[in-house]
């Protein structure tokens, strides 16, 4: 049998994602309770995990590591050390980051075992042109749109700002509300739906206030205008809070090597930890969950085993099937629950010698190397989402450093044209799109992989309307705990998924079985990067 014999107060954690791993070593940490994590997949890390392909890595999703959560980011150091302050070099990094430095941390030189200071820049492409990420007011987006498509978008925001649609039923009533209608159908439509595969219209408002809290133009406008007749304690206070959003923290060889040392940890400190080992069934006794049943992939063996608390990331969907007394209604609403799959096509570069790299400064030796993390691609005519340069979030991803690294994501739906192309039939879109963009010369291209990712996003569409009756019913099994992205169904950061992990944690120590200050986080109005 892989897991060891009971003789303690036992957790089955259901993945072994940032929540799950959390949750497993913030028990052994507070609790006498042992943590048996179990992981579907070879993989740890979930969707932040860090995929290698001869060398080079691939961050799914792009994952800067940044929180609010002042606990986050010390937990995060804790894991892996900050990178020191060069003695030489006290501009821009050091300053902005201020007391996160610690003076003599490791030298990325010399040890793996580090979390480097990044800079962060992220665009949008639109009509070939690149305009700041968030959208910035100031003369490169003048010249972008021009005067006159401006002004235009300024009567739009302000009739819709004098007039507002009074009952948002959707996204798109959301995002006009907010942004007046020409620049909801310039800068967040076509993106937007690329993203979920369906018309704005089609989604839920409650996507944009999840995702888009506390945004306007409005705000944007004010917040220009203090910092720039705000005087100077003002200012450095804002830039002081700010620091971390132009700048952030990232491991030296991508996130899953956080989440690879958190595993390491936990099994280290008596924690179990077991791959390929899909949750398949579990079995209750009134109001409590009494057992997981599993199945081993590499033996072909199913059993189960006892549990006195159970912590599940897996998509909520998959939970109430496998749940043993699911009544008919929660079943049917589970099944109703939608999910947006994801792609990654890398492609490692000579260089990038299209008319849009060449025609960009560059921060590099490396030729025409664009000076981004992502790009976000704003275009109608390719299918591409958005753009990583994983050079640009740490060096040390790319085994030649003469050569470029770069990720290609494209959002589709599991079984749909674009899920079911042959990697070399998607290795020659994303080369085709690419050179159609003005980014390469495919005469540039050395190598490529295909990398999917199922149920990326969690939906706010489908039966999510009536989630608050699947996460009723749940909530009523005082010893099941859920978490995570996909296991709360919500759109969570990764800092939010460790937070909730923190909240189940908790509650198991204090003895409760209490789930509202799980649900709560992330629930606040504050948006995360305001």
């Amino acid at each position: 049998m892989p897991i060891p014999p009971k003789n303690k107060r036992r957790a089955i954690i259901i993945g072994a994602g940032p929540a799950g791993l959390t949750a497993a070593l913030e028990l052994l940490r507070q609790t006498d309770v042992v943590p048996v994590v179990l992981e579907a997949s070879p993989h740890i890390g979930g969707i932040s995990r860090t995929e290698n392909y001869r060398g080079n890595r691939i961050d799914i999703g792009g994952h800067r590591f940044f929180s609010r959560s002042r606990w986050v980011m010390d937990w995060w150091q804790e894991i892996l050390p900050l990178q020191g302050v060069p003695a030489r070099d006290d501009r821009a990094l050091g300053r902005d980051l201020g007391e996160l430095l610690v003076a003599g941390g490791p030298d990325p030189e010399k040890t793996d075992r580090v979390m480097l200071q990044r800079f962060r820049l992220s665009r949008i492409l639109h009509r070939r042109r690149f305009l700041d990420y968030p959208l910035a007011v100031g003369l490169p987006l003048v010249r972008a749109l021009g005067i006159g498509r401006l002004l235009l978008i300024l009567l739009s925001y302000l009739r819709a700002h004098l007039f507002p649609i009074r009952n948002e039923k959707n996204l798109e009533d959301f995002f006009i509300n907010r942004f007046g209608r020409r620049l909801y159908e310039t800068f967040f439509k076509d993106y937007t739906e690329k993203v979920w595969g369906r018309p704005c219209r089609d989604i839920p408002a409650e996507w944009g206030a999840q995702r888009i809290k506390g945004l306007s133009v409005a705000g944007a406008i004010r917040h220009a205008l203090r910092f720039l007749l705000s005087g100077s304690r003002t200012r450095k206070r804002e830039q002081v809070e700010t620091s971390l959003i132009r700048h952030f923290l990232y491991p030296k060889l991508g996130p899953g090597q956080l989440w690879e040392e958190v595993a390491r940890r936990v099994t280290d400190e008596g924690g179990t930890l077991l791959t390929g080992h899909q949750v398949t069934g579990l079995t209750t006794d009134g109001d409590r969950v009494t057992g997981v049943r599993i199945h081993d992939a590499a033996s072909g063996e199913e059993f189960t085993q006892e549990a006195d608390y159970c912590l599940s990331t897996m998509p909520v969907r998959d939970l109430i099937l496998a749940l043993d007394r699911s009544p008919a209604e929660i079943r049917e609403l589970a099944e109703g629950l939608v999910y947006r799959d994801f792609m990654t096509i890398g492609l490692l570069l000579k260089k990038m010698s299209g008319k849009l790299a060449e025609a960009t400064p560059s921060s590099s030796e490396k030729p025409g190397m664009l000076p981004d993390n992502w790009i976000y691609i704003q275009e109608h005519d390719v299918r591409l989402g958005r753009l990583q340069i994983f050079n640009n979030w740490s060096p040390y991803l790319v085994q030649d450093p003469d050569t470029i690294w770069v990720g290609l994501e494209y959002f589709c739906n599991e079984g749909d044209d674009l899920w079911s192309m042959s990697d070399t039939d998607l290795h020659q879109l994303g080369v085709d799109e690419m050179t159609r963009l003005g980014f390469i010369d495919p005469v540039d291209v050395l190598d490529g992989v295909v990398i999917r990712q199922p149920k990326a996003y969690p939906a706010y569409f489908g039966t999510y309307q009536r989630f608050s009756e699947i996460r009723t019913w749940t909530d009523r099994l005082e010893n099941l705990f859920l978490i995570g992205r996909n296991g709360m169904h919500r759109y969570n950061n990764m800092d939010h998924s460790m937070l909730a992990a923190l909240a189940a944690v908790t509650a198991i120590k204090n003895g409760s079985s209490e789930k509202e200050a799980i649900w709560a986080v992330n629930s606040d109005e504050e948006y995360h990067e305001a």
